[in-house]
């Protein structure tokens, strides 16, 4: 289903009957990597999934959006299909939208879990600051030794050839507001979260280590954290089964 947000045409899906859940994906994903959540709870839950503008069938922003933007396309999104209370689960990109939606509307947020959540800004580290260097010597170098050609296909080569692989991935607009994101810290409006949270990480989540999930459940007044063992950045796939009993308990006290 299609449904017009500020201009832009947002796919979602919609099934079950009960207590409203919003499932938000990550960056560069869509509707069908949260299928397996979807799917698990439309038989107790009135479930809605949504394709983030720029991804999946989604329109893409026509402005360089950032975490607040998107947040509040996902909240007029809720106002124009009559939601006045909900759950939300959010991985990654999906996770940092739910954050500024528990923060801003506590009256609409009842549950929220954030599953490898991104919205801490990383620690930089010496590694960090040698990599940047490196790759701001490796990008003056190249354009002086491809000088000739379009400046603008020169880039699109390079960071094709040497960018991290979400940027790589990015085009356009898209890339632009990768960005913006990875710049904001959503860190200063954990301690505001009234909603009961549940925190799921996998131990070998690389994208977004363990540790800002330990300081989300440090500033989150009502928070827990649960690690799965043998998971990455996507932890409800690689441990699926535990995932369905954690947050099938948490969810059951709202029935």
């Amino acid at each position: 289903m299609k449904i017009n947000i500020n201009g832009l045409d947002v796919n979602y899906i919609c099934e079950g009957e009960g207590e409203n859940i919003l499932l938000m994906h990550g960056w560069g994903c869509s509707i069908e990597t949260v299928l397996s959540i979807f799917n698990h709870l439309k038989n107790r839950f009135k479930v809605y999934a949504i394709d983030l503008p720029g991804f999946g069938e989604s329109d893409e922003p026509k402005e360089i959006w950032g975490a607040y933007d998107y947040a509040n396309a996902v909240k007029t999104f809720i106002d124009k299909i009559g939601i006045n209370k909900v759950h939300l689960i959010g991985h990654s990109h999906g996770g940092r939208i739910s954050i500024i939606l528990a923060n801003k509307y506590p009256e609409l947020v009842d549950k929220v879990i954030l599953v490898d959540a991104a919205g801490v800004k990383p620690k930089r580290h010496i590694k960090y600051y040698a990599k940047v260097y490196t790759f701001k010597t490796l990008k003056k170098l190249y354009n002086i030794i491809n000088f000739w050609t379009d400046k603008e296909e020169r880039m699109k080569k390079f960071y094709k050839k040497f960018g991290s692989t979400d940027y790589r991935n990015a085009n356009g607009i898209m890339r632009k507001i990768l960005v913006k994101l990875v710049n904001e810290d959503l860190r200063p409006l954990l301690k505001g979260i009234k909603s009961s949270t549940l925190l799921i990480w996998g131990r070998n989540d690389k994208a977004t280590p363990v540790y800002m999930g330990k300081i989300m459940e440090n500033e989150i007044p009502d928070s827990g954290l649960v690690v799965l063992e043998n998971a990455g950045h996507f932890s409800y796939l690689d441990q699926f089964h535990r995932f369905k009993m954690i947050i099938d308990n948490f969810l059951e006290g709202s029935e």
